[in-house]
C-alpha cells in the first residue's frame, strides 16, 4: 500500500498479532487519540465483525437554524426544494403568483379584499347609479302600496257594513223597545198621532224570531238605520194605522244591514202570523201572499187594495217591503198579510205570541 501506515512496537509474534484488529490507544506511536480524531476507523458489527459504512450525518432542520428559506421550504411551506436560486424562484412563483397574491386564496377571500379596497370615483357612481331603483320599479311599489290601501279599506268598510252597522242598530233597537215597553207598562198615554221618528208599536214575526220597534217615517237616518222598521206616513205614501176599518197598514226595512230586520221574509209562507202590538191592542195577520221581485217605484203595492196581492176588495191588510236580492238595493221585495184578529191586551197575548 501506498499510504502511510503507523509503526507499531516491536515484540514477539504473539505480541504483534495480539495487537491486530485492536484500534490504536493511548500508547501507539502518533499519541492515540489524536489519531482516532483525524482518521476514525470503520465501526465493527458487534455481531458479524463486518465493516458497515457509517450512516451520514442528519441535516439541520428550519428550528435548528432559525431561519425558512425558499431553498429549504415547498411550495406549500412544508418540504424541502432542491435546485438552487431557480428552484427557489419557481416556488416562490407557485405561491404568489405574479403579483403576489396567493393562489390558493378562495374567490370569497378575493371577492372581500376587493370590497375593502377603495373605489375611484366613476366605479362609486356607477355602485351608487346600480342600487338606486328606476322609474319602473318605484311606478309597481307605489302602485302595489295603493292596492295594499285600497284592499284594507275595503276590508274595514264591509267589515263595517256587515257586522258593525248590525250590533249597533240592534243596541239602539232594543233601546227603543225596552222605552216603548217601560212607557206602556207605566201608563204613559201615547198621541194619536206621532212625529217621524217615533216610535209607536212593536212588530211580531214568531216564525222568523224578530221582535223589532215600528217607528213613524221612513227615514234612514232616523229610523231604518237605528234598527227599526217604518210605518209609511209621508205625503204620497201615506198608509193607514192599524187600528183603521179598512186600509193597508205599509211597513220598510232593511233586509241587509242595519239590523236586518226583514232580511228572510221571503221565507213567509201563507198563513204565517204577523203580529202588530200597540199600546192597547194587538192586531194578528196572516201572511197571504208575495211579490218577489218589483221596481222601487212601484208604490201601487200600498194601495189600500194593492193590485198583485191577490185581495178582491177593501180589508185591513198590512205590506211588508225591503230590497231584494240581498246586499242590493235594485229591486224591491213585497210581502201581504190581512189582519184576522183584533184583540185588547187586557186579554192577554194572542195565541200565535204564546206557542
Amino acid at each position: 500500500m501506498t499510504a502511510l501506515r503507523p509503526e507499531r512496537d516491536s515484540g514477539t509474534a504473539g505480541d504483534q498479532g495480539s495487537s491486530y484488529g485492536q484500534p490504536y490507544g493511548d500508547s501507539g506511536a502518533f499519541g492515540g487519540g489524536w489519531y482516532e480524531e483525524q482518521y476514525p476507523q470503520p465501526l465493527l458489527d458487534d455481531e458479524t465483525v463486518a465493516l458497515r459504512i457509517p450512516e451520514p450525518p442528519a441535516r439541520p432542520t428550519v428550528a435548528e437554524t432559525g431561519a425558512e428559506t425558499g431553498a429549504e421550504t415547498g411550495a406549500a411551506g412544508t418540504g424541502p426544494v432542491g435546485g438552487g436560486r431557480a428552484a427557489r424562484r419557481k416556488a416562490a412563483k407557485r405561491r404568489h403568483g405574479r403579483r403576489g397574491a396567493p393562489r390558493d386564496q378562495s374567490p370569497g377571500e378575493e371577492a372581500a379584499e376587493t370590497a375593502k379596497a377603495p373605489l375611484s370615483r366613476v366605479e362609486a357612481r356607477r355602485q351608487a347609479r346600480a342600487r338606486k331603483p328606476g322609474a319602473a320599479v318605484i311606478a309597481s311599489r307605489a302602485i302595489g302600496e295603493i292596492f295594499i290601501t285600497t284592499g284594507v279599506l275595503m276590508l274595514l268598510f264591509v267589515t263595517y257594513q256587515l257586522w258593525w252597522t248590525n250590533v249597533r242598530a240592534h243596541a239602539q233597537a232594543n233601546q227603543a223597545a225596552s222605552s216603548l215597553q217601560d212607557d206602556w207598562a207605566s201608563g204613559k198615554r201615547s198621541p194619536g198621532t206621532f212625529e217621524p221618528g217615533q216610535g209607536f208599536a212593536l212588530l211580531h214575526i214568531p216564525k222568523l224570531d224578530v221582535v223589532v220597534p215600528i217607528a213613524e217615517g221612513i227615514s234612514s237616518k232616523k229610523v231604518l238605520d237605528r234598527g227599526m222598521v217604518g210605518h209609511y206616513a209621508e205625503e204620497g205614501l201615506k198608509t193607514a194605522m192599524p187600528d183603521a176599518k179598512t186600509g193597508n197598514f205599509g211597513l220598510a226595512g232593511h233586509r241587509n244591514t242595519h239590523g236586518e230586520p226583514f232580511r228572510y221574509i221571503n221565507k213567509l209562507e201563507p198563513g204565517d202570523p204577523i203580529v202588530v202590538e200597540t199600546q192597547d191592542k194587538y192586531f194578528v195577520y196572516k201572511m197571504a201572499s208575495i211579490l218577489p221581485v218589483t221596481s222601487p217605484s212601484n208604490v201601487s203595492v200600498l194601495d189600500p187594495v194593492p193590485k198583485q196581492s191577490g185581495f178582491k176588495g177593501p180589508g185591513r191588510y198590512i205590506t211588508l217591503t225591503t230590497c231584494t236580492p240581498e246586499f242590493t238595493s235594485k229591486y224591491r221585495m213585497i210581502v201581504w198579510g190581512k189582519m184576522v184578529e183584533e184583540r185588547p191586551r187586557s186579554k192577554g197575548k194572542p195565541d200565535a205570541l204564546v206557542s
